[in-house]
């Protein structure tokens, strides 16, 4: 019974490092859509400007509204380029976030079997002791009536 006390204890811990581990990856989640929402924003408005673009090379638009558009989508295409960046780190993150949160739950479970398996194992000798302390009480009791 000691044994499984000082598993129970190892187990809470192992529990509180798996709801620590589960908060890291529902961070790094939060953090990932983040990065993949602005991502997404900034890819529509560059469609957007491509769009104006496009119509305003084939309308008679003045050519310095033409070159700031131009400019415009050059910055949108750097700004994406450093949010995939951003957002592959952020995505790296979150996979071994989510691989560390995998290997705490398998401790955790780990934990759990090997409790089980004990109280298991007890409740079986206790069992037992009970039977044989049983089978001698009636034994004795078959003596005491046959020596009468």
């Amino acid at each position: 019974m000691a044994g499984t006390q000082v598993l129970s204890k190892i187990l809470d811990i192992r529990e509180k490092e798996k709801k620590d581990a589960q908060l890291a990856y529902h961070k790094s989640v939060d953090a990932f859509e983040e990065i993949g929402t602005k991502l997404l924003k900034l890819l529509q408005k560059k469609e957007a400007a491509e769009a104006v673009y496009e119509e305003s090379l084939s309308s008679n638009m003045h050519i310095d509204f033409i070159q700031d558009q131009l400019a415009y989508i050059t910055r949108l295409e750097k700004n994406i380029q450093a949010l995939q960046v951003q957002l592959q780190r952020a995505r790296h993150n979150m996979e071994s976030k989510q691989a560390l949160l995998s290997e705490a739950h398998i401790e955790t479970k780990k934990f759990e079997k090997i409790i089980e398996f004990r109280n298991n194992e007890s409740l079986t000798q206790l069992k037992q002791a009970e039977e044989s302390f049983m089978n001698e009480i009636s034994i004795q009791q078959y003596l005491s009536h046959k020596n009468r």
